[in-house]
C-alpha cells in the first residue's frame, strides 16, 4: 500500500485541500498523511481567513513524518509564503521522497486568492524539485508569466514552456475552457499525451484540483506509469463528479462524492470473517439441527432400538447418495479457484465412491444396493445439490455440500459418544468418529465460510440459502427410514 503524504492547507467543510487529498489517497488504494502549511476558514461559498502557523512549526510537522516513516510520494498543494515554499524545498531537499506532484495552488475555485504575490517566484523554483506541475490554466499562466491562455493549442504551448523551462511534467488541464470537452494532457518537453475528457453537468467542482494531483500521485506510487496514473485517475474522478449532487454539502460549489464508486460497488457493511460466517450459518440453522435430535431414527440409532431393515434402507439411500455426491464434489474440484481446494474436493469425490463400495456393501451387499430405488427425500436432495453444481457457482455449490459434512460429523459424534460396545450398530457408529473424516469436515468449513467472507452480500445470502436448504434435506434424509416404513405397512 503507498503511503502518500499531503502537504496542503485545509478546508474545513471537507471538501479541499488536506481533507480531499487524504479521501482522494484512499480512494485510490493508499494511506494517505497530512503536514498542514495553512488553516484556512473556508465554506463551499469563499474564503473568510487565512492562518499560516509558524514555519518552524511546518518544518517540525514534515521532520516527524519523515523520521519515521517511509514516504512513497509527496503531494504538495497551498503553501500560500515565500517562507512556506523554502521550508518545503528545503526538506524535499533533504528527504528526496520518490514521487513529488505539486500542484500550484494560488486561486480558489471561488476566486479567492490563496498564494501571496511575492511568493510566485518562489513557487517558481520549486517546480524545478516536483516530478509533475499539475496547474489550472489561470495558474498555468502566472507560472509561466504570461496572460491567461483562451484556447487549448495556447493551453499546450504554456505548458511547453513550463516543462522545459524547469525540467518537469507538467499536466496541462482543460476544464476552464468551454465547450463539452474537457481534454488533459500530459506535457514533458516537447512529447505530448493527450486524454479526453467530459465535462460533467454539475456546479460541485470544490476541490477537484486538489483531489487529481493526489488521485495521480497514489496511483504512481503504487508503480503505475504517468498516462496510466492519469487516466485512472481521471476516470475516477468523472465518477466522483457524476456523483456529486447526491452530497448535497453546503449551498454554493460543493465537494465531488470522492467514494462514490467504492460505495456503489462495494457497499457498507463490513464483511464477516470466516469464523464469524460459521457461527451464524451453525447458529442459523439451529432449528433444524435440533429437528434433527428429536427424529425418532436419529434416537433409535442412538439408543440401539432401530429395527434393522430400517437401518440397511437408510444404508442403501446412503450408498445412492454418496454415488452422485461424489460426482458433485468433482464439480467443485473442476470450479475451485486454488490447487488446494481442487485437491480437497476431489479427494472427497474418491472417498465417497470408496465408502459406496466398500462400507455401504459390507453392510447391505451390492445387490441390494442396486434393487433399492431412491426415496423420495434421497431424489429431492441430489435434485437440489445438481442444480447448485449445473448453476457453475463455485461459492454457492460449496456451500450446498457442506452439510453433509458438518451435520453429519456433528450428529455421528454425539451419537457415537452415547454408544456403549455392545450397541448393535457400534461399527457403523465408529465412522462418525473417525479423525480423517473430522479433519475433512473441517477443512470443508474452512472452505466454504472463507468463499462466503469474500463474498458480496448478495452472494454471500445466496450461499447462506443453499446451505440451509441442504440442512433441511438432512433432515428429510434422515426422516426419511421409519417414514417409509410406515409407508409399506399403509
Amino acid at each position: 500500500m503507498p503511503r502518500v503524504l499531503s502537504i496542503a492547507g485545509t478546508d474545513p467543510t471537507g471538501g479541499a485541500g488536506i481533507q480531499a487529498d487524504l479521501k482522494s489517497i484512499a480512494a485510490g488504494g493508499g494511506y494517505g498523511m497530512a503536514v498542514v502549511t495553512a488553516l484556512v476558514a473556508q465554506n463551499t461559498r469563499g474564503v473568510r481567513e487565512v492562518h499560516t502557523p509558524p514555519v518552524s512549526f511546518l518544518a517540525a510537522q514534515l521532520d516527524a513524518v519523515s523520521d519515521d516513516v517511509a514516504i512513497d510520494a509527496v503531494k504538495i498543494g497551498m503553501l500560500g509564503t515565500t517562507q512556506v515554499i523554502a521550508t518545503v524545498a528545503a526538506w524535499l531537499d533533504r528527504v528526496r521522497p520518490p514521487v513529488v506532484v505539486l500542484d500550484p495552488v494560488m486561486v480558489a475555485t471561488s476566486g479567492d486568492r490563496l498564494l501571496d504575490a511575492d511568493a510566485e517566484d518562489a513557487l517558481r523554483t520549486l517546480c524545478a524539485r516536483a516530478d509533475l506541475v499539475t496547474p489550472n490554466i489561470p495558474e498555468l499562466a502566472i507560472l509561466v508569466g504570461e496572460p491567461t491562455a483562451v484556447t487549448w493549442p495556447d493551453v499546450l504551448a504554456q505548458a511547453r514552456r513550463l516543462s522545459t523551462r524547469h525540467g518537469v511534467a507538467v499536466l496541462a488541464k482543460g476544464g476552464h475552457l468551454g465547450g463539452a470537452d474537457a481534454p488533459d494532457a500530459l506535457v514533458t518537453g516537447e512529447q505530448l499525451t493527450q486524454f479526453a475528457g467530459e465535462r460533467v453537468a454539475t456546479s460541485h467542482t470544490h476541490g477537484t484540483g486538489c483531489s487529481l494531483s493526489s488521485g495521480i500521485a497514489v496511483r504512481r506510487a503504487a508503480g503505475a506509469p504517468w498516462e496510466r496514473a492519469l487516466d485512472e485517475t481521471k476516470r475516477w474522478l468523472t465518477e466522483s463528479l457524476r456523483h456529486a449532487d447526491e452530497l448535497a454539502v453546503g449551498t454554493g460549489h460543493g465537494p465531488v462524492h470522492h467514494f462514490a464508486g467504492l460505495w456503489h460497488r462495494g457497499g457498507l457493511l463490513t464483511r464477516p470473517t470466516p469464523a464469524q460466517v460459521a457461527a451464524q450459518w451453525w447458529t442459523h440453522i439451529g432449528d433444524i439441527r435440533a429437528a434433527i435430535d428429536e427424529l425418532p431414527f436419529v434416537r433409535a440409532l442412538g439408543d440401539g432400538s432401530l429395527r434393522h431393515d430400517a437401518f440397511t434402507w437408510y444404508l442403501a439411500q446412503d450408498a445412492l447418495y454418496l454415488r452422485a455426491y461424489s460426482r458433485v464434489l468433482a464439480q467443485a474440484s473442476a470450479l475451485a479457484p486454488d490447487a488446494a481446494a481442487q485437491e480437497f474436493w476431489a479427494a472427497g469425490a474418491y472417498r465417497c465412491l470408496a465408502a459406496e463400495a466398500q462400507l455401504h456393501e459390507s453392510w447391505v451387499g451390492a445387490d441390494e444396493i442396486h434393487s433399492t430405488p431412491p426415496g423420495a427425500a434421497t431424489t429431492a436432495y441430489l435434485d437440489h445439490l445438481a442444480a447448485s453444481a449445473a448453476r457453475g457457482d463455485y461459492a454457492v455449490l460449496v456451500a450446498a455440500v457442506l452439510p453433509c459434512y458438518w451435520i453429519y460429523r456433528d450428529v455421528g459424534e454425539r451419537l457415537h459418544a452415547a454408544s456403549h460396545p455392545r450397541h448393535p450398530y457400534r461399527a457403523w457408529l465408529d465412522t462418525y468418529a473417525d479423525p480423517e473424516f473430522a479433519a475433512a469436515t473441517t477443512r470443508a468449513i474452512d472452505i466454504a465460510t472463507r468463499a462466503a467472507a469474500d463474498a458480496g452480500d448478495a452472494l454471500r445470502a445466496r450461499m447462506r440459502d443453499a446451505f440451509t436448504a441442504s440442512a433441511r434435506h438432512e433432515w428429510a434424509f434422515f426422516a426419511a427410514p421409519l417414514a417409509q416404513e410406515s409407508a409399506d405397512t399403509l
